[in-house]
This record gives structure tokens, C-alpha cells and sequence, in this order.
């Protein structure tokens, strides 16, 4: 069996949403604030017997009404739906059996949470709220204060099986069968497991003493229970020799110790303190410590406080999952065993490097499959492990203006290709896009690494927006925008962004294959070319949907990024980096445009070769005015002489460098192309 869904109403940031859940690993992402923690809370409240139930005021949705609350006391409910799953185990329909909401070959069973104030308090309640102005600004904040001041204390919870109508409460012998191990982000490893005095280690020390007598499958269970019997007589008969030595060697001073006690009155009526003990072997746990031993050369041994923390989170989290396998033994619990054991684990990155993660979730997911842990939830930040799991492990979580989504990125898809082709490029740079609150999709490094820059001169911050810049290596952008598309469903309920060039092309009739061309060429020979330009570039700029956006350069004179960089400053030789080739050359031609000579000098400047007696042709035969030729003459060898990654970072750096000149002499002016600054603009509303 596994839990397929969670139905959360009015708990934290969940108003009424339900959440569905995978037959194994899921992972929960999303950004911060978004619910993942209160997520993993809402599912223990239900299935954790270890948990409180009881929940405070700010524990209830806030997104309501003074109507509503006057109309009732608010309340939380959450529901978990468990379903048959593809790896039964004997005991998984009896554990459930009296909460079976469906009876066939897939069964379903239902568990529903409420925290509620008791029907014998509702007169009284409404009486307390109902003076509250329905127009006072704070008519919410006053219910709920009223509620924490004389209610919240009158609030009773139950657990209920099978269907809610029926007012069944769960029994508390089955919910015992669950066994949620729950690793928090804040946690304190080292004091939860350095020595044999802490419960996990005794637990699993216990469980693991005499494991090869115990998993021997050539001996009935009496010979197994004699043999460890006659272990642990032979443990107590040395540790008896251990205690008598100590009591000679405390001969002499356990008379000077008790004398005292004579002197102070504490042997009272012949009533004489002694010391005597024995030692099991089950109390000799006390006396060990974790260690790590290293063999680099020679052998060390380290006390596990010396290690760091990420290698002291996997030590933990391993012997967690050997309790587990403790819990779920029937052989070793009888009666008290566990059926159904769930891990989850928040931000299981913490202190790891990214290797280390990969492998830790390889780990996880190989438990899974030997059912030490029969269903597992992690919450994380982390790049590296969203890149490392199927899209169908991914849960994403959305909260924007107090409203939560939900995603589901491997249902989004309308072909296995898109899916592979997403999954496969889906790395730990372009994972980002599933955290972000807002994304920018752009098709190439350049605009990456720019992008952060040209808002700065906007006045605006991309990081303060929580908006991601992703590049996906050309105009691959519909395979990515499937995750976001908000008309669709299971999708990711995100501001998308895309920024593509328009790629303006051309092929001789006569021809088969089309070529880049410039926008002065673009149209202006019909008779002879066929014309095409990157369709995206030809979306309607709102787009179809609300929540993404294409944007691009203008239809007439655009080309690509770097031409319409240099379209707009035509004079700005802040713009020529030394990675590019014919610096000088660009570098008189805006001289020349910045003193406003004729055309004929910039086509002056322009040295031999095929490609620019082309531009000249071209230009020649264009109807623009002279001063959009001759800025086109400087865009077209501007972009002819530029290298992509290494010319985007010395731009970046010279961009960044100017702007903090800025009120100073300095400073230059930098115009942000036009397509670029309306993507801004939109992406941070």
C-alpha cells in the first residue's frame, strides 16, 4: 500500500488543495514560503502517533473572511487517501481494513485529521464574534485574537477511518502500525546519536547483537532463542568477573566512603549502604561511542564529533533507516512491529556537496526497493537532486499573493519527446527554473549572463524579484514552457518570460535550404527569395496566456542580441571587449556615426572581403533613411565580429563597471534594447 493523496483544508498556507503522491520516492520542491515544510506537517499529523495533535491560531489558513468566521469557528482537516500498491505486503489490508472507503483488487483507504471546537461551544462562539464590524480593516485579526484568548484551548481533535459521514474514529492499534521517521531541516545529530545511551543507537545495537544467529535460516526460532540465551549467560558470567575485580580494587575505599554515610546518620536503624551491580550485555551499550575509522596509510580512528556535519547527517540518516527495519521486524517487535514505514526528510543537502547528494539519493531509492522504507518524502532546495530524479518524482509547490498550486512536472507533457527532452537537459543550472518564483527563458549564454545586468540599469533586481535566467540552448523553448502553461492541467503556476532573436532568413528560389540574412534584407526581393524568421519572434506579445510571455526585437530591423545591442548604442564603445576581432575597425565606425558623416565614410571604413561588400549591396539596395543604414552597417559588423561566451562576460564586466560610475563623469549612458527592457518590466510586476 502507499499514500496517493493528501486533501489539506485551512492548515498554514493550504486553504483547500489537493496534493497527489507517488508509489515510492517524492520530491517536493518549490521556492521559499512555499508550503513544503507545512506540507510534511499536515502528513504527520495524520500518520505520526508521536506528534502533537493540538495546533495553534496561526496554524489556520488566513485567506478568509469575517463572514465565514462568523458563520463558523474555523477549522483544519486533512485527509489521506491510501491506496493498494505495486509492492503488497501480507499484513498491509488487515492494518486498514476498518477504513476502506473501495473494496476491490485496488483498494482505497481513508484517514481524516480535524481540528475542530466542539459543537457544544458554537453558541458561545458566535455570540463572541458577532460584534465584530464586518468593515473594520482588522475584523480578522480580532476573531482570531478572540479565538486564541477564550477558544483555542476549548479546540479538540479526533482521527477518523473510513468515510467521514460515518464518524468513525481511526483506532489507535492500527494508526501504530505507521512508522513516520521525520528528519528536519534544524536538526542536532550529534546529540541524537554519538553514544549507546541514546535510544536510536541502543534500538538498533539490539536489534543488530547476534544478527547472523538471527537471520540464519538453517535453525528453527528455539534454537535461535537457546543460542542467544546461552550468548548472553556467557556475557553475564565475564561481566561478573569485570564487577568483582572492581569491588576488590574498591575494597579499602568503599570503607572510607561509608563511613561518612555512618557519620551523617544514613545507617539508621542497621540499614548500611554497599555498592553492587551487574552488567548485560544489553546495558554495555552505554560504553560505546560512534567512531570513524580511517585507513589513509596508516589506521586512524576519529571520534564521529570530530567529523563534519554533512558526514555526520548521512551517519544519522543511515542508522534512522536501520531503526526502521528495527520498527517493521515481526519476529523481534511480535505484535508492536510496523507495517508501513514512511521517511521523510527536509533539505537532505544540508552540508552536502553535490556528489555526496547524488549518492544519498541513490541510497534512499534502493531502500525503497527492499521496503525499509515503503515510502519516502524529501523537501529540498537543491539543484542537484531535482537533476537527479525522474520529472515523475518531482511534486512542485507554488505560493504566490497567499494562493498555493501544485505541478506535477512529468504529467505535463503531451509527448514521451518533449518529456526526454526536458528530462534530459533538466541539469543543475536549468533546474533552477523549478524553484524560482518567475522565470526568464532566453536562447543563449549571452543573454544569461547580461540579463541580471540590463535590470540593474532598469532600476530593478532579478534576485530581488526571485526571478531565474535560463538558457536553453536555442529556440527550444515550447518543450520547457509545457511545465508552465497555466491553461493546461498539473502544470507549474509560474511568470515565464521568453526572450528569442528573430532570426530573420532567406533562400533563392532555385535553393532548398534557408539562410541568415539581415533585416535590411529581409522582404526586398520577393521574385527571387523566400523569407522566414524564427516563429516564436512572431507571437503575439502578450501571448495567449496569462503567465507567459514571448518578447522579441522589432519586426522591420531586428536580427539577433548582439545586433540589437549595438542597433541601440551605435556610438557606445564600452560595447567592443578585447575578445572580439576588428575592434578598431568598429570602434571608428561609431566615431564616425557619433560625428554624423555621410554613409559613404562608414562604407569607407568596412576593409575587403565578400561578407561586407554583401552588407554594402544590400544596404545600397534598401529603402531605410541614411541614420537607420548606417547604425545597421555597425550592428551587422558588430555581430560578424563577436564571440559568444567570452565576449558576454567582458561585457558584463564593463557593463557592471560603468554602472557604478553612475553620477559621475564617468559614466556612460547604456540604453537597454527595447525587447529587453519590456521583458524586464513585465517579469518583475
Amino acid at each position: 500500500m502507499y499514500i496517493s493523496k493528501i486533501e489539506i483544508k485551512n492548515f498554514r498556507n493550504f486553504k483547500d488543495k489537493e496534493i497527489i503522491f507517488n508509489d515510492g520516492v517524492n520530491v517536493i520542491i518549490g521556492h521559499n514560503n512555499a508550503g513544503k515544510t507545512n506540507l510534511i506537517k499536515a502528513l504527520s499529523l495524520v500518520i505520526d502517533c508521536q506528534t502533537s495533535k493540538r495546533l495553534e491560531v496561526d496554524d489556520f489558513n488566513k485567506n478568509t473572511t469575517i463572514a465565514v468566521l462568523k458563520a463558523n469557528p474555523p477549522k483544519v482537516s486533512i485527509a489521506v487517501t491510501i491506496q493498494k500498491g505495486e509492492n503488497e505486503e501480507p499484513d498491509d489490508l488487515v492494518t486498514i481494513a476498518t477504513w476502506l472507503t473501495k473494496l476491490d483488487s485496488n483498494y482505497e483507504a481513508l484517514l481524516t485529521y480535524e481540528f475542530f471546537l466542539p459543537e457544544k461551544e458554537l453558541t458561545k462562539y458566535k455570540k463572541a464574534v458577532e460584534g465584530i464590524s464586518d468593515v473594520d480593516p482588522k475584523a480578522i485579526d480580532i476573531a482570531l485574537n478572540i479565538i486564541k484568548q477564550d477558544f483555542i484551548r476549548l479546540y479538540t481533535f479526533k482521527i477518523w477511518g473510513g468515510n467521514l459521514s460515518n464518524q468513525a474514529v481511526a483506532e489507535n492499534d492500527s494508526l501504530q502500525k505507521f512508522d513516520f521517521q521525520f528528519l528536519n531541516a534544524i536538526r542536532d545529530v550529534e546529540r541524537d546519536m554519538l553514544t549507546g545511551r541514546n535510544t536510536l543507537l541502543r534500538d538498533v545495537f539490539n536489534f543488530f547483537l547476534d544478527y547472523e544467529i538471527k537471520i540464519d535460516r538453517t535453525k528453527t526460532d528455539d534454537e535461535k532463542a537457546e543460542i542467544i540465551k546461552q550468548r548472553r549467560i556467557d556475557f553475564s558470567l565475564k561481566a561478573d568477573v569485570l564487577i568483582e575485580e572492581l569491588q576488590k580494587r574498591m575494597l579499602e575505599g568503599k570503607k572510607q566512603i561509608l563511613s561518612y554515610a555512618k557519620e551523617t546518620g544514613a545507617s539508621f536503624n542497621n540499614a548500611n549502604p554497599n555498592f553492587e551491580g551487574a552488567i548485560s550485555d544489553v546495558e554495555m551499550f552505554s560504553v560505546l561511542k560512534l567512531i570513524v575509522e580511517y585507513t589513509t596509510g596508516i589506521q586512524m580512528k576519529i571520534p564521529a564529533t570530530h567529523n563534519g556535519l554533512g558526514y555526520n547527517n548521512l551517519i544519522f540518516m543511515s542508522l534512522l533507516l536501520a531503526k526502521m527495519q528495527v520498527n517493521s521486524d515481526g519476529d523481534y517487535m511480535g505484535s508492536n512491529s510496523k507495517v508501513f514505514p514512511v521517511l521523510a526528510i527536509e533539505e537532505p543537502e544540508a552540508h552536502l556537496h553535490p556528489a555526496m547528494q547524488y549518492k544519498f539519493l541513490k541510497f534512499l531509492k534502493q531502500n525503497k526497493t527492499q521496503n525499509k522504507a515503503r515510502q519516502i518524502f524529501i523537501t529540498t532546495h537543491s539543484t542537484h537532486i531535482t537533476s537527479a530524479v525522474s520529472l515523475d518524482d518531482l511534486i512542485s509547490l507554488h505560493n504566490e499573493n497567499g494562493i498555493t498550486t501544485v505541478g506535477y512536472p512529468g504529467k505535463v507533457f503531451p509527448d514521451d519527446k518533449s518529456k526526454k527532452y526536458v528530462q534530459r537537459f533538466l541539469d543543475a543550472t536549468k533546474s533552477d527554473m523549478l524553484f524560482a518564483q518567475k522565470v526568464i527563458l532566453v536562447e543563449g549564454i549571452a543573454e544569461q549572463l547580461l540579463m541580471s545586468v540590463f535590470a540593474q540599469y532598469e532600476n530593478k533586481s532579478l534576485e530581488d524579484n526571485h526571478v531565474a535566467v535560463i538558457n536553453v540552448g536555442g529556440r527550444f523553448f515550447d518543450y520547457f514552457l509545457h511545465l508552465f502553461d497555466r491553461t493546461k492541467p498539473n502544470t507549474i503556476n509560474k511568470k515565464v518570460a521568453c526572450i528569442t532573436d528573430r532570426d530573420p532568413e532567406r533562400k533563392a528560389k532555385t535553393e532548398n535550404t534557408f539562410k541568415k540574412c539581415y533585416p535590411y534584407e529581409f522582404n526586398q526581393d520577393v521574385t527571387a527569395y523566400d523569407y522566414n524568421s524564427n516563429p516564436n519572434a512572431n507571437k503575439d506579445q502578450e501571448g495567449l496566456n496569462s503567465n507567459i510571455t514571448f518578447f522579441s526585437q522589432d519586426i522591420e530591423q531586428g536580427k539577433t542580441f548582439e545586433y540589437d545591442l549595438v542597433l541601440q548604442n551605435p556610438t557606445l564603445e564600452l560595447l567592443v571587449t578585447n575578445s572580439m576581432s576588428n575592434q578598431q575597425e568598429i570602434k571608428n565606425l561609431m566615431r564616425l556615426f557619433r560625428n554624423n558623416k555621410p554613409i559613404a565614410d562608414l562604407e569607407a571604413e568596412l576593409r575587403d572581403s565578400e561578407e561586407n561588400t554583401r552588407i554594402k549591396d544590400s544596404i545600397a539596395a534598401n529603402t531605410w533613411n541614411e541614420n537607420d543604414k548606417k547604425k545597421a552597417i555597425i550592428a551587422s559588423r558588430y555581430l560578424n565580429s563577436v564571440g559568444k561566451g567570452e565576449n558576454a562576460l567582458e561585457l558584463s564586466y564593463n557593463l557592471l563597471e560603468n554602472i557604478e560610475k553612475k553620477n559621475t563623469p564617468e559614466y556612460v549612458e547604456f540604453i537597454v534594447p527595447e525587447y529587453i527592457k519590456q521583458a524586464i518590466d513585465w517579469i518583475c510586476q
